[in-house]
């Protein structure tokens, strides 16, 4: 298991370097090599949640260290996805040391275990936590469509023809890619509020009650819901849209990792050390 949670950490830093060096030299085998090891990482990532999977006989979401892995494999598996539709290779200069980050985060985070509940193998359970993890996933990535959209913005109207200029593709792509992945994101987020839903019903017997985790999670599909409706009304586009995919991203981090250490509620217990 370590040996493979080593190689993934090392796939993904090789795809983080790959990718800086290409946002540098411009030389496009450098991002086909990054790709490759981001894609290498993302196959390593499936085997250490199958792995965990065999070794306790559990869905391994038990504590923060296995919530983070499968966080990883999320991030990876939408960056592949986005890479393939729009061929935007300048993204991975965000998202291969994001995954990278988060990977390693996990691994140096004890492995403690966790009680773990005949609920565990929930269909209810696991279909809510892969789901949720993808639709952030998604919305990770939209949030750095967002930032290069801003720094692209910026660079044309003050014909400022810097670093960034020549790197990055037109604000046209930036935006459509980053308006896929939050329609992405939102549909799975979701249909994630609705299998949490239904998990809560099954194991505490009620379908809602006013735990931190859920409230924030229905402010953050809220917002998320407010950008897709001023976007298809009145034709929120550009630079509103990028700055709400920023803002919006900020709460779901917080709906992560800030309702989880400050507030506490039902869901403390997936994210203990």
């Amino acid at each position: 298991m370590n040996i493979v949670i080593l190689f993934t950490i090392l796939f993904y830093l090789f795809g983080t370097a790959g990718y800086f060096a290409y946002l540098f030299l411009q030389k496009n085998y450098m991002q086909k090599w990054g790709f490759f090891f981001i894609s290498a990482g993302f196959l390593c990532n499936c085997l250490i949640i199958c792995f965990g999977y065999i070794k306790s006989g559990w869905f391994p979401a038990q504590n923060l260290r296995e919530t983070l892995f499968i966080a990883g494999w999320a991030v990876s598996g939408i960056f592949i996805i986005l890479h393939h539709k729009f061929n935007l290779r300048i993204l991975g200069i965000y998202a291969a040391p994001l995954v990278f980050a988060v990977i390693m985060a996990a691994s140096l985070i004890p492995d403690s275990g966790g009680a773990i509940k005949d609920i565990s193998n929930s269909f209810w359970l696991i279909s809510h936590i892969l789901v949720i993890l993808s639709g952030d996933a998604a919305l990770a990535m939209a949030c750095g469509a967002g930032v290069f959209y801003l720094i692209q913005e910026h660079a044309i109207k003050t014909k400022k023809r810097g670093f960034f200029f020549k790197r990055l593709p037109s604000l046209e792509l930036l935006d459509s890619t980053g308006y896929f992945c939050i329609v992405l994101g939102f549909t799975f987020i979701t249909i994630g509020l609705i299998t949490g839903l239904v998990y809560a019903k099954v194991v505490w017997g009620r379908f809602w009650g006013w735990d931190p985790k859920e409230v924030w999670s229905v402010i953050t599909w809220f917002l998320y819901a407010a950008l897709l409706h001023q976007r298809l009304t009145v034709g929120w586009r550009g630079r509103k849209a990028a700055i709400m995919a920023i803002i919006g991203f900020a709460a779901v981090l917080f709906t992560f990792f800030g309702v989880n250490f400050i507030l506490g509620g039902h869901h403390e217990e997936f994210t203990k050390w």
